[in-house]
């Protein structure tokens, strides 16, 4: 277990060797990296849900005081990470699948877990924010909407950008693909739900 620990932490560095090792889909594998992935997905779902409109939102009526915005957050990453873990996992099970893969849903979910740690890395970016603006951060109109705010929010995009590219890695590496084969089973697991997601909004 401790492997995988500092595997997490490696797969910013070397990300070849780590998302090698997820090749092992062992019952005893998989058990022996869970509790770093629950761990992955709760931080990145934490991630996603501060950067969200609702997360934007969150301070406008009054209500919301430091802590309760805290506890939001938990809980509305925990629901967005686990969502996304499942979800995105069967999406990209799915098109990983539909090009040849013999692997597993676990291994999917596990690759695309891995993947997420510049995601969930991101939350570092957090305290920088609160320290310069406060709960302007969860107010619509507020002081970061100037050119520092927006700043900072590009630098939250290169981590999402990066964990892309970690994701290709990851898929290339586990199946032994070209780039070109795993850029296009990855391509298909975000295009797909954004796809679906756009045609419901239109309906």
């Amino acid at each position: 277990m401790r492997d995988w620990w500092l595997r997490t932490l490696l797969v910013l560095q070397r990300p070849r060797p780590v998302f090698a090792a997820l090749r092992d889909d062992s019952r005893e594998s998989a058990a022996d990296r869970s509790e770093p992935v629950l761990l992955i997905v709760l931080l990145a779902g934490m991630a996603v849900a501060l950067g969200s409109s609702a997360g934007a939102r969150l301070a406008d009526d009054g209500t919301y005081d430091g802590l309760l915005i805290a506890v939001w957050a938990f809980l509305a990453g925990a629901i967005s990470g686990l969502s996304a873990y499942f979800g995105l996992g069967a999406v990209l099970f799915g098109s990983v699948k539909a090009l040849g893969s013999q692997g597993s849903y676990r291994r999917a979910r596990h690759v695309l877990a891995f993947a997420a740690v510049p995601i969930a890395l991101s939350l570092v970016v957090w305290p920088v924010k609160l320290a310069l603006y406060g709960e302007d951060w969860f107010r619509t109109g507020g002081g970061d909407t100037g050119t520092g705010g927006a700043l900072l929010d590009l630098v939250e995009v290169a981590f999402f950008l990066w964990s892309g590219v970690l994701l290709v890695v990851g898929v290339r590496t586990v199946h032994g693909w070209t780039l070109a084969r795993a850029g296009g089973a990855c391509a298909i697991a975000v295009v797909a739900p954004v796809a679906a997601v756009l045609l419901v909004a239109s309906t």
